[in-house]
Protein backbone atom coordinates (compact mmCIF):
# COMPACT_ATOMS: atom_id res chain seq x y z
CA UNK A 1 0.00 0.00 0.00
CA UNK A 2 0.95 3.42 -0.51
CA UNK A 3 2.31 5.37 3.09
CA UNK A 4 -0.42 7.73 2.50
CA UNK A 5 -3.55 4.96 2.92
CA UNK A 6 -1.28 3.36 5.30
CA UNK A 7 -1.40 6.43 7.41
CA UNK A 8 -4.93 6.45 6.92
CA UNK A 9 -5.78 2.66 7.63
CA UNK A 10 -3.94 3.41 10.96
CA UNK A 11 -5.85 6.25 12.17
CA UNK A 12 -8.86 4.45 11.52
CA UNK A 13 -7.97 2.19 13.73
CA UNK A 14 -6.92 4.27 16.60
CA UNK A 15 -10.21 6.34 16.21
CA UNK A 16 -12.32 2.88 16.10
CA UNK A 17 -10.16 1.16 18.81
CA UNK A 18 -10.85 4.48 21.26
CA UNK A 19 -14.49 4.65 20.67
CA UNK A 20 -14.88 1.04 21.19
CA UNK A 21 -12.69 1.48 24.17
CA UNK A 22 -15.08 4.41 25.45
CA UNK A 23 -18.18 2.75 24.34
CA UNK A 24 -16.74 -0.26 26.89
CA UNK A 25 -16.43 2.19 29.82
CA UNK A 26 -19.71 3.90 29.50
CA UNK A 27 -21.76 0.58 29.10
CA UNK A 28 -19.32 -0.90 32.60
CA UNK A 29 -20.42 2.72 34.48
CA UNK A 30 -23.85 2.01 33.44
CA UNK A 31 -24.49 -1.33 34.39
CA UNK A 32 -22.02 -1.04 36.82
CA UNK A 33 -22.95 2.35 39.19
CA UNK A 34 -26.35 3.75 37.11
CA UNK A 35 -28.08 0.45 37.00
CA UNK A 36 -29.89 1.88 40.69
CA UNK A 37 -30.94 5.24 38.98
CA UNK A 38 -32.23 3.54 35.89
CA UNK A 39 -34.31 0.89 37.72
CA UNK A 40 -35.94 3.92 39.74
CA UNK A 41 -36.56 6.18 36.85
CA UNK A 42 -40.23 6.70 35.99
CA UNK A 43 -39.34 5.90 32.25
CA UNK A 44 -38.34 2.75 33.05
CA UNK A 45 -41.35 0.81 31.57
CA UNK A 46 -40.32 -1.93 33.57
CA UNK A 47 -39.72 -0.46 37.19
CA UNK A 48 -42.96 -1.94 38.42
CA UNK A 49 -42.98 -5.10 36.46
CA UNK A 50 -40.55 -7.19 37.96
CA UNK A 51 -41.13 -5.49 41.96
CA UNK A 52 -43.29 -8.76 43.51
CA UNK A 53 -40.35 -11.46 41.99
CA UNK A 54 -37.97 -10.12 44.30
CA UNK A 55 -37.68 -12.02 47.80
CA UNK A 56 -37.50 -8.43 50.30
CA UNK A 57 -36.03 -8.41 53.78
CA UNK A 58 -38.47 -8.13 56.32
CA UNK A 59 -38.74 -5.45 59.05
CA UNK A 60 -38.61 -6.36 62.42
CA UNK A 61 -39.23 -5.09 66.02
CA UNK A 62 -37.77 -6.93 69.44
CA UNK A 63 -37.14 -9.87 67.33
CA UNK A 64 -40.63 -9.98 65.83
CA UNK A 65 -41.56 -9.46 62.43
CA UNK A 66 -43.80 -6.83 61.47
CA UNK A 67 -43.46 -7.43 58.08
CA UNK A 68 -42.13 -10.40 55.65
CA UNK A 69 -41.90 -11.91 52.22
CA UNK A 70 -43.19 -15.56 51.19
CA UNK A 71 -43.36 -17.69 47.78
CA UNK A 72 -46.76 -17.83 46.11
CA UNK A 73 -47.50 -21.19 44.55
CA UNK A 74 -46.89 -20.25 41.38
CA UNK A 75 -43.12 -20.44 42.44
CA UNK A 76 -42.23 -16.97 40.97
CA UNK A 77 -43.78 -14.31 42.90
CA UNK A 78 -43.37 -13.26 46.36
CA UNK A 79 -46.33 -12.17 48.46
CA UNK A 80 -45.78 -9.33 51.09
CA UNK A 81 -47.32 -9.95 54.64
CA UNK A 82 -48.13 -7.96 57.57
CA UNK A 83 -48.23 -8.70 61.41
CA UNK A 84 -51.34 -6.99 63.19
CA UNK A 85 -51.11 -3.81 60.70
CA UNK A 86 -53.41 -1.80 62.00
CA UNK A 87 -50.72 -1.45 64.77
CA UNK A 88 -48.07 -1.11 63.18
CA UNK A 89 -48.45 -0.13 59.24
CA UNK A 90 -47.67 3.80 61.11
CA UNK A 91 -44.15 2.61 61.15
CA UNK A 92 -44.07 -0.31 58.00
CA UNK A 93 -45.87 1.60 55.62
CA UNK A 94 -46.79 -0.72 52.60
CA UNK A 95 -45.73 -2.29 49.33
CA UNK A 96 -48.25 -1.94 46.82
CA UNK A 97 -47.93 -2.73 43.01
CA UNK A 98 -47.45 0.95 42.47
CA UNK A 99 -45.38 2.39 45.24
CA UNK A 100 -43.99 1.77 48.86
CA UNK A 101 -44.37 4.12 51.87
CA UNK A 102 -43.04 3.97 55.38
CA UNK A 103 -40.03 1.81 56.36
CA UNK A 104 -41.23 -0.26 53.05
CA UNK A 105 -40.22 3.15 51.18
CA UNK A 106 -37.89 4.77 53.41
CA UNK A 107 -35.47 1.04 53.14
CA UNK A 108 -36.92 -0.04 50.17
CA UNK A 109 -33.44 -0.78 48.09
CA UNK A 110 -32.33 -2.20 51.57
CA UNK A 111 -35.15 -4.67 51.44
CA UNK A 112 -35.13 -5.58 47.76
CA UNK A 113 -31.00 -6.05 48.04
CA UNK A 114 -30.36 -3.74 45.87
CA UNK A 115 -28.65 -1.01 48.16
CA UNK A 116 -25.07 -0.49 47.61
CA UNK A 117 -24.40 -1.34 50.95
CA UNK A 118 -25.18 -5.21 50.75
CA UNK A 119 -23.13 -5.87 47.55
CA UNK A 120 -19.34 -6.85 47.19
CA UNK A 121 -16.86 -4.59 46.11
CA UNK A 122 -16.28 -6.93 43.44
CA UNK A 123 -16.87 -4.89 40.26
CA UNK A 124 -18.04 -8.15 37.87
CA UNK A 125 -20.60 -8.51 40.32
CA UNK A 126 -22.07 -5.50 39.89
CA UNK A 127 -22.18 -5.76 35.97
CA UNK A 128 -23.66 -8.64 35.94
CA UNK A 129 -26.26 -7.84 37.94
CA UNK A 130 -25.88 -10.24 40.71
CA UNK A 131 -28.95 -10.99 42.56
CA UNK A 132 -28.15 -10.13 46.55
CA UNK A 133 -30.39 -11.15 49.23
CA UNK A 134 -32.49 -8.41 50.79
CA UNK A 135 -31.78 -7.34 53.99
CA UNK A 136 -33.23 -6.93 57.55
CA UNK A 137 -34.52 -3.62 58.73
CA UNK A 138 -34.36 -3.36 62.20
CA UNK A 139 -36.78 -0.95 63.73
CA UNK A 140 -36.21 1.02 66.95
CA UNK A 141 -40.16 0.38 67.65
CA UNK A 142 -41.19 -1.18 71.80
CA UNK A 143 -43.36 -3.58 70.39
CA UNK A 144 -45.14 -3.87 73.91
CA UNK A 145 -45.63 0.04 74.01
CA UNK A 146 -46.35 0.20 70.37
CA UNK A 147 -49.48 -1.83 70.99
CA UNK A 148 -50.34 -0.69 74.56
CA UNK A 149 -50.63 2.96 72.72
CA UNK A 150 -52.64 1.46 69.42
CA UNK A 151 -54.98 0.36 72.01
CA UNK A 152 -55.77 2.99 74.21
CA UNK A 153 -56.36 5.15 71.25
CA UNK A 154 -58.68 2.87 70.13
CA UNK A 155 -60.80 2.80 73.25
CA UNK A 156 -61.04 6.37 73.68
CA UNK A 157 -63.14 6.10 71.01
CA UNK A 158 -62.04 9.48 69.37
CA UNK A 159 -62.25 10.56 66.27
CA UNK A 160 -58.89 10.61 65.50
CA UNK A 161 -55.70 9.85 67.94
CA UNK A 162 -51.98 9.81 67.57
CA UNK A 163 -49.38 9.35 70.16
CA UNK A 164 -45.61 9.28 69.89
CA UNK A 165 -42.66 7.84 72.79
CA UNK A 166 -39.39 8.87 72.47
CA UNK A 167 -36.56 7.92 74.37
CA UNK A 168 -35.06 10.99 74.82
CA UNK A 169 -31.59 10.25 75.58
CA UNK A 170 -31.32 9.02 72.28
CA UNK A 171 -33.60 10.09 69.87
CA UNK A 172 -34.87 6.68 69.46
CA UNK A 173 -38.96 6.54 68.82
CA UNK A 174 -40.15 3.63 70.76
CA UNK A 175 -43.89 4.47 69.72
CA UNK A 176 -45.53 5.45 66.70
CA UNK A 177 -49.15 5.06 66.53
CA UNK A 178 -51.82 6.17 64.84
CA UNK A 179 -55.95 6.04 64.51
CA UNK A 180 -57.88 5.47 62.33
CA UNK A 181 -55.53 2.93 60.98
CA UNK A 182 -55.65 0.18 57.78
CA UNK A 183 -54.47 -2.79 57.22
CA UNK A 184 -51.68 -2.85 54.90
CA UNK A 185 -52.63 -6.52 53.43
CA UNK A 186 -55.04 -5.21 51.78
CA UNK A 187 -53.23 -2.92 49.45
CA UNK A 188 -50.01 -5.06 49.35
CA UNK A 189 -51.08 -7.38 46.67
CA UNK A 190 -50.00 -9.00 44.00
CA UNK A 191 -52.54 -7.90 41.99
CA UNK A 192 -53.17 -4.16 40.54
CA UNK A 193 -56.71 -3.96 40.36
CA UNK A 194 -57.65 -5.77 43.53
CA UNK A 195 -54.88 -2.55 45.33
CA UNK A 196 -56.44 0.43 43.01
CA UNK A 197 -60.11 -0.79 44.21
CA UNK A 198 -58.54 -0.84 48.05
CA UNK A 199 -57.01 2.59 47.75
CA UNK A 200 -59.79 4.10 46.20
CA UNK A 201 -62.38 2.28 49.33
CA UNK A 202 -59.39 3.95 51.91
CA UNK A 203 -58.72 7.42 50.25
CA UNK A 204 -62.92 7.91 49.86
CA UNK A 205 -63.18 7.75 53.71
CA UNK A 206 -62.91 11.33 54.98
CA UNK A 207 -60.82 10.73 58.35
CA UNK A 208 -57.85 9.41 55.78
CA UNK A 209 -56.67 6.22 57.28
CA UNK A 210 -53.66 5.98 54.87
CA UNK A 211 -52.53 9.19 56.79
CA UNK A 212 -50.18 8.55 60.30
CA UNK A 213 -51.55 10.90 62.65
CA UNK A 214 -48.40 11.11 64.63
CA UNK A 215 -46.55 12.75 61.95
CA UNK A 216 -48.67 13.48 58.49
CA UNK A 217 -51.07 15.87 60.27
CA UNK A 218 -50.86 18.53 62.24
CA UNK A 219 -53.00 20.30 65.16
CA UNK A 220 -53.57 23.34 67.65
CA UNK A 221 -51.40 22.15 70.00
CA UNK A 222 -53.64 23.71 72.73
CA UNK A 223 -51.65 24.61 76.05
CA UNK A 224 -49.06 22.24 75.51
CA UNK A 225 -47.80 25.09 73.46
CA UNK A 226 -47.35 26.75 76.86
CA UNK A 227 -43.85 24.80 77.31
CA UNK A 228 -42.28 26.18 74.45
CA UNK A 229 -43.46 29.89 75.46
CA UNK A 230 -42.69 29.29 79.33
CA UNK A 231 -38.93 28.29 77.89
CA UNK A 232 -39.05 31.39 75.74
CA UNK A 233 -39.44 33.47 78.82
CA UNK A 234 -36.75 31.44 81.01
CA UNK A 235 -33.83 32.72 78.05
CA UNK A 236 -35.43 36.04 78.29
CA UNK A 237 -34.15 36.09 81.89
CA UNK A 238 -37.15 35.14 83.81
CA UNK A 239 -37.07 31.71 86.69
CA UNK A 240 -39.72 29.55 88.05
CA UNK A 241 -40.41 31.36 90.56
CA UNK A 242 -40.39 34.92 88.95
CA UNK A 243 -43.87 36.77 89.42
CA UNK A 244 -45.73 37.25 85.99
CA UNK A 245 -48.86 39.09 84.74
CA UNK A 246 -51.95 36.54 85.03
CA UNK A 247 -55.72 38.00 85.59
CA UNK A 248 -59.11 36.85 84.52
CA UNK A 249 -58.89 38.36 81.11
CA UNK A 250 -56.00 39.90 78.73
CA UNK A 251 -56.96 42.06 75.83
CA UNK A 252 -53.64 42.04 73.15
CA UNK A 253 -52.86 45.76 71.79
CA UNK A 254 -54.79 47.02 69.38
CA UNK A 255 -57.96 45.45 69.66
CA UNK A 256 -59.68 42.16 69.26
CA UNK A 257 -61.89 39.50 71.34
CA UNK A 258 -60.18 39.21 74.82
CA UNK A 259 -58.69 36.05 75.91
CA UNK A 260 -59.74 34.60 79.40
CA UNK A 261 -58.63 31.67 81.60
CA UNK A 262 -61.21 28.42 81.72
CA UNK A 263 -64.39 29.12 83.32
CA UNK A 264 -63.43 26.28 85.88
CA UNK A 265 -60.31 28.90 87.08
CA UNK A 266 -62.37 31.69 88.31
CA UNK A 267 -61.98 31.85 91.75
CA UNK A 268 -58.46 30.27 91.11
CA UNK A 269 -54.82 31.22 91.25
CA UNK A 270 -54.96 32.30 87.84
CA UNK A 271 -57.00 34.98 88.87
CA UNK A 272 -54.60 36.61 90.76
CA UNK A 273 -52.36 39.03 89.69
CA UNK A 274 -49.02 38.78 89.84
CA UNK A 275 -48.16 34.76 90.37
CA UNK A 276 -45.16 32.80 90.23
CA UNK A 277 -44.47 31.34 86.86
CA UNK A 278 -44.56 28.00 87.69
CA UNK A 279 -47.77 28.04 89.15
CA UNK A 280 -49.64 30.05 85.92
CA UNK A 281 -47.87 27.02 83.85
CA UNK A 282 -49.25 24.27 86.52
CA UNK A 283 -52.75 25.63 86.13
CA UNK A 284 -52.40 26.61 82.87
CA UNK A 285 -53.19 29.93 82.55
CA UNK A 286 -54.25 31.67 79.34
CA UNK A 287 -53.87 34.97 80.24
CA UNK A 288 -50.33 34.83 81.16
CA UNK A 289 -49.36 33.10 78.08
CA UNK A 290 -51.24 34.92 75.81
CA UNK A 291 -49.27 38.20 77.21
CA UNK A 292 -46.44 36.41 77.03
CA UNK A 293 -46.55 35.95 73.63
CA UNK A 294 -48.29 39.11 72.82
CA UNK A 295 -45.90 41.68 74.80
CA UNK A 296 -43.24 40.20 77.31
CA UNK A 297 -41.08 38.35 75.52
CA UNK A 298 -43.45 38.85 72.54
CA UNK A 299 -43.60 37.07 69.04
CA UNK A 300 -40.09 37.20 67.96
CA UNK A 301 -38.55 35.36 71.17
CA UNK A 302 -41.29 32.92 70.90
CA UNK A 303 -41.14 32.22 67.11
CA UNK A 304 -37.34 31.87 67.98
CA UNK A 305 -37.89 29.41 70.83
CA UNK A 306 -40.19 27.27 68.68
CA UNK A 307 -37.89 27.56 66.07
CA UNK A 308 -35.17 25.79 68.19
CA UNK A 309 -37.42 22.70 69.09
CA UNK A 310 -38.11 22.20 65.65
CA UNK A 311 -41.28 24.06 64.52
CA UNK A 312 -41.06 25.61 60.85
CA UNK A 313 -38.92 22.24 59.62
CA UNK A 314 -39.81 19.01 58.82
CA UNK A 315 -38.49 16.07 60.47
CA UNK A 316 -36.69 13.52 59.31
CA UNK A 317 -37.55 10.02 61.72
CA UNK A 318 -35.53 8.05 58.14
CA UNK A 319 -34.19 8.13 54.97
CA UNK A 320 -37.13 9.84 53.04
CA UNK A 321 -39.32 9.62 55.56
CA UNK A 322 -39.82 13.00 57.91
CA UNK A 323 -42.76 14.29 59.56
CA UNK A 324 -45.25 17.67 58.75
CA UNK A 325 -43.58 21.46 59.63
CA UNK A 326 -44.80 22.75 62.93
CA UNK A 327 -45.84 26.03 62.40
CA UNK A 328 -46.19 29.01 65.19
CA UNK A 329 -47.07 32.36 63.37
CA UNK A 330 -44.50 35.25 62.58
CA UNK A 331 -46.49 38.22 63.31
CA UNK A 332 -46.29 42.01 64.19
CA UNK A 333 -50.22 41.65 65.55
CA UNK A 334 -50.35 41.00 69.03
CA UNK A 335 -53.53 39.73 68.87
CA UNK A 336 -52.47 36.92 66.65
CA UNK A 337 -49.97 36.20 68.71
CA UNK A 338 -51.77 35.83 72.02
CA UNK A 339 -54.06 33.40 70.33
CA UNK A 340 -51.32 31.48 68.84
CA UNK A 341 -49.17 31.47 71.93
CA UNK A 342 -51.97 29.51 74.11
CA UNK A 343 -52.38 26.83 71.08
CA UNK A 344 -54.84 28.24 69.09
CA UNK A 345 -55.29 30.14 65.88
CA UNK A 346 -52.71 29.01 63.11
CA UNK A 347 -50.17 27.42 65.85
CA UNK A 348 -50.04 23.80 64.57
CA UNK A 349 -47.85 21.00 65.56
CA UNK A 350 -47.84 16.89 65.10
CA UNK A 351 -47.52 14.86 68.03
CA UNK A 352 -43.86 13.86 66.75
CA UNK A 353 -43.03 17.59 67.14
CA UNK A 354 -44.47 17.94 70.97
CA UNK A 355 -43.03 14.71 71.88
CA UNK A 356 -39.58 16.32 71.19
CA UNK A 357 -40.85 19.30 73.01
CA UNK A 358 -41.14 16.58 75.95
CA UNK A 359 -37.72 15.17 75.47
CA UNK A 360 -35.52 18.04 75.25
CA UNK A 361 -37.00 19.44 78.90
CA UNK A 362 -36.31 15.86 80.20
CA UNK A 363 -32.64 15.33 78.02
CA UNK A 364 -31.31 18.59 79.73
CA UNK A 365 -32.11 20.70 77.41
CA UNK A 366 -30.97 18.58 74.13
CA UNK A 367 -33.44 17.47 71.10
CA UNK A 368 -32.03 14.08 69.52
CA UNK A 369 -32.38 13.56 66.33
CA UNK A 370 -35.56 11.31 66.07
CA UNK A 371 -35.08 8.13 64.29
CA UNK A 372 -36.64 4.86 63.19
CA UNK A 373 -33.99 2.17 61.94
CA UNK A 374 -32.03 1.03 64.73
CA UNK A 375 -29.85 -1.66 62.43
CA UNK A 376 -29.53 -2.38 59.12
CA UNK A 377 -28.33 -6.52 58.55
CA UNK A 378 -27.11 -8.21 55.68
CA UNK A 379 -28.81 -11.64 54.75
CA UNK A 380 -26.32 -13.04 57.02
CA UNK A 381 -26.76 -11.51 59.71
CA UNK A 382 -24.23 -8.97 59.58
CA UNK A 383 -24.26 -5.33 60.95
CA UNK A 384 -24.12 -3.27 57.68
CA UNK A 385 -25.46 0.44 59.26
CA UNK A 386 -26.27 1.41 63.12
CA UNK A 387 -28.53 4.38 64.38
CA UNK A 388 -26.08 7.59 64.46
CA UNK A 389 -27.22 9.09 67.69
CA UNK A 390 -26.60 13.10 67.18
CA UNK A 391 -28.26 16.12 68.59
CA UNK A 392 -30.62 18.21 66.22
CA UNK A 393 -31.23 20.90 68.45
CA UNK A 394 -30.34 22.99 71.92
CA UNK A 395 -33.37 24.73 72.88
CA UNK A 396 -32.90 24.86 76.52
CA UNK A 397 -29.92 25.32 78.82
CA UNK A 398 -28.95 22.84 81.49
CA UNK A 399 -30.76 25.20 84.00
CA UNK A 400 -33.33 25.95 82.04
CA UNK A 401 -33.81 22.47 81.27
CA UNK A 402 -34.23 21.82 85.26
CA UNK A 403 -36.29 24.48 85.58
CA UNK A 404 -38.60 23.19 83.07
CA UNK A 405 -38.66 20.05 84.38
CA UNK A 406 -39.83 21.90 88.18
CA UNK A 407 -42.77 23.78 85.98
CA UNK A 408 -43.67 19.96 84.61
CA UNK A 409 -43.64 17.90 87.43
CA UNK A 410 -46.07 21.17 89.10
CA UNK A 411 -48.36 20.52 86.61
CA UNK A 412 -49.06 16.73 87.92
CA UNK A 413 -48.43 17.62 91.76
CA UNK A 414 -51.21 20.51 91.96
CA UNK A 415 -51.96 21.64 88.65
CA UNK A 416 -54.44 20.60 85.74
CA UNK A 417 -53.18 17.27 85.43
CA UNK A 418 -52.96 16.48 89.47
CA UNK A 419 -55.76 13.51 88.51
CA UNK A 420 -52.16 11.82 87.23
CA UNK A 421 -50.57 11.52 90.56
CA UNK A 422 -49.56 8.32 91.31
CA UNK A 423 -49.48 6.78 88.21
CA UNK A 424 -46.24 6.39 85.93
CA UNK A 425 -46.01 10.14 85.06
CA UNK A 426 -43.49 12.19 86.27
CA UNK A 427 -44.22 15.51 84.75
CA UNK A 428 -46.26 16.88 81.99
CA UNK A 429 -48.67 19.71 80.39
CA UNK A 430 -52.29 19.16 79.50
CA UNK A 431 -53.39 20.58 76.39
CA UNK A 432 -57.07 21.46 75.05
CA UNK A 433 -57.86 23.45 72.09
CA UNK A 434 -60.80 24.43 70.53
CA UNK A 435 -61.94 23.08 67.18
CA UNK A 436 -63.83 26.09 65.01
CA UNK A 437 -67.86 24.90 64.48
CA UNK A 438 -67.10 21.02 65.80
CA UNK A 439 -68.34 19.56 68.92
CA UNK A 440 -65.32 17.82 69.38
CA UNK A 441 -61.69 19.04 71.02
CA UNK A 442 -58.16 17.94 70.39
CA UNK A 443 -57.42 16.45 73.99
CA UNK A 444 -53.41 16.70 74.65
CA UNK A 445 -51.09 15.17 76.90
CA UNK A 446 -47.12 15.86 76.85
CA UNK A 447 -44.79 14.36 79.23
CA UNK A 448 -42.23 12.08 80.99
CA UNK A 449 -41.55 9.10 83.07
CA UNK A 450 -41.52 6.53 84.30
CA UNK A 451 -41.70 8.74 87.72
CA UNK A 452 -38.47 6.47 89.18
CA UNK A 453 -35.60 7.72 86.90
CA UNK A 454 -37.57 9.42 83.89
CA UNK A 455 -36.32 8.25 80.25
CA UNK A 456 -39.22 8.62 77.66
CA UNK A 457 -40.85 11.43 76.68
CA UNK A 458 -44.69 10.77 75.23
CA UNK A 459 -47.25 12.98 73.29
CA UNK A 460 -50.82 11.92 72.90
CA UNK A 461 -53.52 13.76 70.73
CA UNK A 462 -57.10 12.66 71.51
CA UNK A 463 -60.03 14.18 69.36
CA UNK A 464 -63.01 14.41 71.23
CA UNK A 465 -65.51 16.53 73.40
CA UNK A 466 -63.86 17.25 76.66
CA UNK A 467 -60.32 18.15 78.33
CA UNK A 468 -56.67 17.26 77.61
CA UNK A 469 -56.12 15.08 81.24
CA UNK A 470 -58.16 12.53 79.56
CA UNK A 471 -55.10 12.11 77.22
CA UNK A 472 -53.15 11.47 80.37
CA UNK A 473 -53.81 8.20 81.47
CA UNK A 474 -52.86 7.18 77.63
CA UNK A 475 -49.67 8.45 78.20
CA UNK A 476 -49.38 6.60 81.89
CA UNK A 477 -50.03 3.16 80.02
CA UNK A 478 -47.80 3.92 77.11
CA UNK A 479 -44.96 4.24 80.56
CA UNK A 480 -46.29 1.37 82.12
CA UNK A 481 -45.79 -0.78 78.69
CA UNK A 482 -42.19 0.63 78.12
CA UNK A 483 -41.13 -0.33 81.83
CA UNK A 484 -42.40 2.39 84.07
Amino acid sequence: MRPGIDRALAATWVVALAMTVALLANITYVQGFQAQDLRDSSLNARRLENRNKVERGPIVADGQRLAWSELTSDGKTYQRHYTDSKVFSPITGYFSPFTETGLEGAENHFLDGSDARLATTNLIDKIIGKRIPGGTVEATINVKAQRAAYQALQASGARRAAAVAIDARTGAVLVMASTPSYDANDVSVLSGDKAQAAFNELNSEPLKPLLNKATGEVYPPGSTFKTIVASSALSAGKSEDSQVRAGRSYRAPGGGQPINNDAGDIGGECDQNPIPLIDAYAQSCNTTFAYMGAQNPGNAAVHEQAGRFGFGSRIKIADGMSAAPSAFPETGQPVLSALGSIGQGSTVATPLQMALVAAAVLNDGKVMQPYLVDKLRAADGSVVQRADQKVMARPLTSDQASQMQDLMKAVVAKGTGKELRGTSVAGGKTGTADVENEPYNDRWFIGFGPRTDPRYAVAVMTEKEGYGIESGPIAAKIFDALGG
